[in-house]
């Protein structure tokens, strides 16, 4: 694993503090005044394509076990448009402070349902699209090769005369979940959820990233999205970078690795 672009010093901010409270007993602690420490920011996780909800579940319950109110709602997959407007909506009902994540087509969503929201302070990308303005993440992901993505899909009826993709079941463990247990993989393929083809041809109409900080965890064996892919997003987003061997599903085989990297987000923040 590696560590790039503006690194936060919390390590150090932390012995620092530890020394302080070493060298002042209790009884010539400053006063607060009465005040309290802000509160810790809601964490909404969106899932992206081919998933649902429980793949965030690992993570969720670390962040929980470290105080954090998690939310995790049922990503629709019906097309960024309607996607972005459904989570711009349900973002409004969470009160207070809030950090959003997204995995795979997940950041996709959150990159434009985020925007303009001033109760929203950082986004963490995992694994995922980071478009601009004016981009379709279908020309987005053919900029770099090393995705096999494409020649996994599979095409579904949608039951309303448009089109479903799927990942055929035979490639989803080499495509998808590499660094799983084959029987897992065989699991996840099996409940995949089907994402609107029009996913990948809408244009996203905004990009919050340009406005709020950012964090992104890049999977270094990825083969749905390039990891060159995922490293140019992360770059011109000006993302706080962490890159680690790991394939698309990094927030299931790495879930300590994301929950600091999300917990790190929450803390420079708050």
């Amino acid at each position: 694993m590696s560590i790039s672009r503006r690194p936060l010093l919390l390590g150090a901010a932390a012995a620092a503090g530890a020394l302080a409270a070493t060298a002042l007993p209790a009884s010539a602690a400053p006063a607060t005044g009465g005040r309290t420490s802000a509160p810790k920011p809601t964490v909404v996780l969106v899932h992206g394509a081919f998933a649902d909800a429980s793949s965030w579940s690992a993570v969720t319950s670390r962040l929980q076990k470290a105080g954090y109110t998690v939310v995790a709602p049922a990503n629709p997959l019906r097309g960024l448009t309607s996607d972005a407007a459904y989570l711009s909506a349900l973002l409004k009902t969470i009160d207070g402070p809030k950090v959003v994540v997204g995995h795979s087509y997940g950041g996709a969503v959150i990159t434009q349902a985020t925007a303009g929201d001033p109760s929203v302070k950082a986004l963490v990308y995992v694994a995922a699209f980071v478009p601009d303005k004016g981009e379709q993440l279908g020309e987005l992901a053919a900029r770099f090769p090393g995705s096999q993505l494409n020649d996994a899909l599979q095409p579904l009826p949608d039951g309303s005369g448009g089109t479903d993709l799927a990942i055929q079941t035979a490639k989803f463990h080499a495509v998808f979940t590499a660094d799983l247990p084959a029987s897992t993989s065989a699991l996840l393929g099996a409940s995949q959820r089907p994402i609107s083809a029009a996913a990948f041809t809408d244009v996203t109409t905004a990009a919050a990233w340009h406005d709020l900080p950012s964090w992104a965890v890049v999977a270094a064996q990825d083969r749905a999205i390039a990891p060159d892919l995922e490293r140019f997003e992360a770059k011109r987003a000006g993302s706080h970078t962490v890159v680690v061997d790991s394939s698309h599903v990094v927030m299931i085989s790495h879930p300590d690795l994301v929950t600091r990297v999300i917990k790190s987000a929450a803390s420079a923040t708050s």
